[in-house]
Formats: C-alpha cells, sequence, structure tokens
C-alpha cells in the first residue's frame, strides 16, 4: 500500500512541476506575443505602402473595382432598377467581379467571351426548349437529357483544340453553365425564354460596366506592359552582368556572399528574365484582344514572346556567371587581379549592347547599324591576351602535376599503414598468415566509419591533385563572359526581327 502512495505522490508532484514549467513558459510567451501584436499595425501598413508605391496603377485598379461594384449594386439598391430586373441583378454584380481585370485587353477578353457564351447558350437554349415543347412530358426530359450530353461532350471537346484553348477557353466554359442553368431548369419552369433575356441583360450590363472602366478611365492597356516588361529584362540583364563582373574581383568572403538573400541587385536582375514565359504569353494574348492605334495592321505580340525566349536563353549564362560568385574552390586575388581590367571592359561593352537594344524598343527605332563596334572585339582580343600571358595559371606543368600525385598517393599509403601498424609492407607481401589478418581487419571495420576515413580522401586527391585546380573557377568565368558575346547575336537578331514586324522608325 505504502509504496503506491509513494509512486501517487511523486506522479502528482510531477504534474505539479509540468504544469508551473508550463506556465512559466506562458508568462515568457505572453510579453513577446503583446509586443508582436503592436508591431503588426505598422508593419501591415508598411508592406501595402510598399505595394502601393512599387506600381501605384494598383491602388487605381482597386479603386476602379469598387466603383463598378457600386454602380452594378445599384440595381439592387434602388427600387425602379429593381422592379424592372429582380432578382437576376446579381448577375451583373458576379460579372463584375470576374470579368473586371488589370489591363483593358484581359477585361475584354473574359468581357467578350462571356457575353458571347452567354448569347450562344441562351439562343441554343431556346430553341431546344421549342423542340422539346412540341412533344410529351417523357420525351421532354428524355431530349433535355440527350441534348445535355450532346453539347456538353462537344463542348469539352472542342476545349482541346489549341487555338480555341488558348483565345476561347473562357467563353466556352461560360457557354455550359449557361446552357446547362437554362436547359435543365426549364423542365420545371415554363418562363424560359424571360429567365434567358434576364440573364442576358445582366451580364450586358455588368460587362459594360468593366468596359468603361477598363478602356476609359485610366485604362492600363496589356500591349505596353510586356513592352515596358521586355525593356526591363534588358536592361536587367545588363545590369546584373556589370554587378556580377565587379563583385567579382571585390576581395569578399565566401561566408558572406552566402548569406546573401534574394534581396540582392544582381539576382533581382535576372529574376524577372527567368520567371517571365507565363506572363509574356498571357500579356501577349490579351493585348491581341485591344484596339490599339499601330502602323500596323496587326502589331506582332508573339514576337515579343519570342524575344523573351531568347532573353530566358541569355539570362541562363547570366545565372552561371552569378554561380562562379559562390565556388568552393576560389581563384586567389592575386590571380584574379591579372585580369580584371579585360574583363570589366568586355562586361562593359556586353552591357552597352545590351542597353542600346532596351533604347531602341522603348523608342520604337531601329538599332544603331554599329551596335556590335569594334570596341566590343578589342575587349575579346585583350582578354585573350591577358589569357595567354599567364600561361602556367591556366595550363600548369606536368611534371610537376606528376610529383604531386605521387606524394598524394604515398600519404594515403601512410594513411593506411597508420590504420593497421601490426602490418608492415613486407609482411603483407611475404607472409600469407599476415595478409589474411589485415582483410579480416578491414572487414570487421563498420560501412559507416570506411565512408568517413574513405570520402575526404577522395574527394581531397581528386581536387588537389589538379595544380591548376584554383585556376579552373576563373577559366569558367572568363568562357562564360565569351559565350554571352555568342549570345549577342541571337538577341540582337531577334530585335531586329521584332523592329522590322512593328514597322520601327529608323535610326
Amino acid at each position: 500500500m505504502f509504496p503506491k502512495v509513494h509512486a501517487g505522490m511523486e506522479m502528482a508532484m510531477e504534474r505539479n512541476g509540468y504544469c508551473t514549467k508550463t506556465m512559466g513558459n506562458w508568462e515568457k510567451h505572453i510579453p513577446i506575443f503583446a509586443q508582436k501584436m503592436k508591431t503588426y499595425p505598422g508593419l501591415l501598413w508598411k508592406k501595402m505602402w510598399k505595394v502601393g508605391h512599387d506600381d501605384p496603377r494598383r491602388v487605381i485598379h482597386a479603386f476602379k473595382v469598387g466603383l463598378s461594384l457600386t454602380l452594378v449594386s445599384l440595381l439592387y439598391l434602388m427600387e425602379p432598377l429593381f422592379k424592372g430586373i429582380g432578382q437576376g441583378a446579381i448577375w451583373a454584380v458576379m460579372t463584375v467581379v470576374l470579368v473586371l481585370e488589370f489591363t483593358a485587353g484581359a477585361t475584354l477578353y473574359k468581357g467578350l467571351n462571356r457575353g458571347f457564351g452567354t448569347l450562344l447558350a441562351g439562343s441554343l437554349a431556346f430553341i431546344f426548349e421549342y423542340i422539346a415543347t412540341e412533344s410529351g412530358r417523357v420525351f421532354r426530359a428524355v431530349f433535355i437529357g440527350a441534348a445535355v450530353f450532346l453539347v456538353g461532350s462537344a463542348a469539352t471537346y472542342l476545349r482541346f483544340f489549341p487555338y480555341i484553348k488558348k483565345n476561347y477557353d473562357y467563353g466556352v466554359v461560360i457557354f455550359l453553365l449557361t446552357f446547362n442553368l437554362i436547359t435543365v431548369s426549364s423542365y420545371r419552369v415554363d418562363d424560359v425564354p424571360k429567365i434567358a433575356h434576364d440573364r442576358f441583360f445582366t451580364i450586358a450590363i455588368g460587362c459594360g460596366v468593366c468596359l468603361l472602366m477598363s478602356l476609359l478611365i485610366f485604362p492600363n492597356w496589356s500591349g505596353e506592359e510586356l513592352h515596358n516588361s521586355t525593356v526591363l529584362k534588358l536592361e536587367g540583364l545588363a545590369k546584373s552582368i556589370e554587378a556580377c563582373v565587379t563583385e567579382y574581383f571585390v576581395a569578399t568572403d565566401i561566408k558572406d556572399t552566402e548569406n546573401q538573400c534574394s534581396e540582392d541587385p544582381i539576382y533581382e536582375g535576372y529574376e524577372g528574365v527567368l520567371d517571365s514565359k507565363s506572363k509574356d504569353e498571357a500579356l501577349a494574348l490579351y493585348a491581341s484582344w485591344e484596339p490599339r492605334h499601330s502602323r500596323c495592321h496587326l502589331f506582332p505580340w508573339q514576337r515579343y514572346v519570342k524575344l523573351g525566349g531568347v532573353l530566358r536563353h541569355f539570362g541562363y549564362t547570366v545565372v552561371a556567371l552569378h554561380g562562379c560568385l559562390r565556388t568552393e574552390i576560389p581563384t586567389p586575388q592575386s590571380a584574379r587581379t591579372l585580369f580584371k581590367d579585360p574583363c570589366n571592359r568586355l562586361a562593359g561593352e556586353i552591357s552597352k549592347v545590351l542597353m542600346e537594344l532596351a533604347n531602341s524598343i522603348r523608342n520604337h527605332r531601329h538599332c544603331s547599324p554599329e551596335i556590335l563596334s569594334d570596341h566590343l572585339h578589342e575587349a575579346l582580343q585583350d582578354l585573350n591576351t591577358a589569357i595567354k600571358s599567364q600561361p602556367r595559371l591556366v595550363l600548369g606543368s606536368n611534371k610537376n602535376q606528376a610529383t604531386n600525385m605521387l606524394a598524394l598517393a604515398a600519404a594515403q599509403a601512410s594513411q593506411k599503414h597508420e590504420k593497421a601498424p601490426g602490418v608492415s609492407l613486407s609482411s603483407v607481401k611475404t607472409d600469407s598468415s599476415a595478409l589474411m589478418e589485415w582483410k579480416s581487419r578491414r572487414a570487421s571495420d563498420s560501412k559507416e566509419a570506411e565512408r568517413k576515413v574513405l570520402r575526404p580522401q577522395l574527394s581531397k586527391i581528386a581536387i588537389t591533385s589538379l595544380e591548376f585546380s584554383e585556376a579552373l573557377p576563373f577559366a569558367a568565368f572568363a568562357s562564360l563572359l565569351v559565350e554571352m558575346v555568342a549570345k549577342l547575336d541571337n538577341v540582337i537578331e531577334e530585335v531586329e526581327g521584332l523592329g522590322r514586324a512593328a514597322c520601327y522608325k529608323e535610326y
């Protein structure tokens, strides 16, 4: 009995101690939580201000959406309008929420698709209803079910066509929704034409409000957005290349570069290029719906998408160049200094070409005939001459390399003998019993210990056996700069093709 009482007392004491510890933790966390709640409104306000400051058009669009919703809500709030339209006014509110987008092209795309889809679905449902009413109730139910099956299957199959999927997918979805709502409900409701008329009328009101807001009040054009984003991509790549080369020749700690966050200006320069594929395709699609005036009958928005693909391939080289700043085997700063001037000059010339291309697109004019000037070729020759002037740094010496390999092999053998001190080289060669003992000792070692010994040895031998291992990162860095010069031809050719298709003015 006493042991049970003693055990119960111990458990009670443990519970009391746990509760006391928990209360102590809560007392510590409450002031921290209160401090966070005090700073939260300030952080939220700063975040909201930053979003609006980065692009003031976002604030204008938010007010446009609020005003549009207020206007269509009057159909419910004002008694004369509500009597004329009735409960169908809710479709106008839903249309504004679903159709009004940030750019005019996106609003036109959704608004026209929604309007035509609703009109076509209502017309087809009215025809089917007229045919079904001429028959009995049982045949009418069978006919409605067959119509829903056939139309739903055909419309869904049409969505797999690339052209339909790209341009009219939203309209087909609205067509399916409207047709099924009207056709199925017509079996229980008699006044189908009134249902179709009311829904089309309220949707037309909502689409009209959205189009007026998008086209007449501070319009944001998708084509202009695509045009400006292409210019920013070229400028971002130019700035990233210059910043990357400048940082490469500055003596910095590797740990400092590894701790840099995504707000690194080099990363910000090419980030928009790598993540732009879906955005460019969407903007080009919406821009094709916009009624813009231009010197060409059909503005070549797809050429912007193609140029974006070329810039992405160019951006991959910039990403690799940025990776050279975080190499695990850095080239000594003394060796980098030998090539600082030619590399900086070459990077500067590449950036000049990219900035000239950006200015030509911004101003809707062709590039300068001397965009690939002699200065770029001279910078290439200077880098080539600087590398040739230091052959030992890049090529190394075969004799010294062989000597280092022999020394490393001897060091490895000595480490193995230290692991098995009882085994000498002569005994391993001559005494069979000693050989068996040595094999048994190796077999008794665990796999984990073997990995700990072999992995550092193998990686160290593989790297340090190369006499010019410290020069390899710079060789990669220099080769990437030369690769950029080669890829510039593709970028220039694509920009010139865009200029010819868009009827740019002469330089």
